[in-house]
């Protein structure tokens, strides 16, 4: 048996990701199950339910397991016992992390928007059809990822993959989909500080620096006016409760193509990294919308 999971705090790439390679290995003879570390958040939610799938199973111990890692390949954002774990492959759109392994394993690395747009060149490569409900599932993570093809981390490949998805799920306007997902996942009625901070969060380890950062991508930033005190109050929590060094929160107005960016902790390295200067622990940055390309590489080279 193979578990798959994603990162911590799972976003809908890491929930899609792992319940396609899933059904990938178990169309090659590999049984396999799909898990995941964290909760469902709203948008995997909407479209697992849309779609008629559940959820993975949840579960944060691997030792001694085979395992398949999706969308990381930091130890941060790992299981605690991952070392245990008998790692057979990672599938990933990020930099290369820091885990390690003690046997050869299968990787698909590379510089697109999605870890499904991966996922889905292995389905091409290994010559396996992919499913109508799949493909749907597949798409909307990939819609979610590189932000409707706003992302600058978006590339061909992603589109191409989208377009060919949409033809087997049979979804022609597949960016009004797209747009309904990001409507549900700007909602942030019912829910707390702390539940929107750690939404979408994931932690670095930068020179020895341990780093929190979260996103939020919204479709009308004005959702945050009358809470900002609360949020910035939050981050100062979760920043202690791990013995973080920093928390970042990025407010990422989809529709404005910018981000509203919120810090508790080394003021001084995130004014370097960014050649800014913060207004009340916060800035509006222009353009910025991808955490993994615009702004934890420059942290990175900050933090050294």
């Amino acid at each position: 048996m193979t578990y798959i999971f994603g990162h911590t705090t799972p976003d809908s790439d890491s929930i899609v990701g792992a319940i396609s390679l899933a059904y990938l290995q178990n169309q090659l003879g590999n049984e396999s199950v799909a898990s995941r570390q964290g909760d469902i958040n709203p948008e995997s939610r909407f479209i697992l339910e849309k779609f008629g799938f559940e959820a993975p199973i949840l579960k944060n111990e691997y030792s001694n397991e085979n395992v398949y890692l999706v969308d990381f390949s930091d130890l941060a954002q790992a299981p605690k016992d991952i070392l245990e774990a008998n790692i057979l492959g990672i599938i990933d759109h990020h930099k290369l992390g820091d885990i390690t392994t003690s046997s050869p394993l299968e990787c698909w690395i590379r510089p697109v928007g999605c870890s499904n747009t991966i996922i889905k060149e292995m389905f091409d490569y290994y010559g396996i059809e992919i499913p109508q409900d799949l493909a749907s599932i597949m798409m909307c993570a990939i819609l979610s990822d590189t932000v409707i093809f706003k992302s600058p981390t978006c590339t061909k490949a992603d589109t191409k993959a989208v377009k060919e998805l949409s033809k087997i799920a049979k979804i022609e306007d597949y960016k009004a989909l797209g747009m309904e997902m990001f409507t549900v996942k700007s909602d942030v009625k019912g829910a707390t500080p702390r539940e929107l901070i750690l939404r979408d969060f994931k932690d670095f380890n930068m020179s020895g620096k341990n780093v929190g950062i979260g996103q939020l991508e919204v479709v009308d930033l004005s959702l945050f006016d009358n809470m900002k005190d609360e949020l910035f109050d939050m981050m100062k929590t979760i920043k202690e409760e791990n013995n973080r060094d920093m928390v970042m929160l990025l407010l990422t107005d989809i529709i404005q193509e910018g981000s509203q960016i919120l810090v508790s902790g080394d003021n001084e390295v995130v004014e370097r990294a960014f050649d800014i200067k913060l207004d009340n622990n916060e800035i509006w940055i222009d353009g910025v919308m991808s955490r993994k390309k615009q702004i934890i590489p420059f942290l990175e080279s900050a933090y050294k």
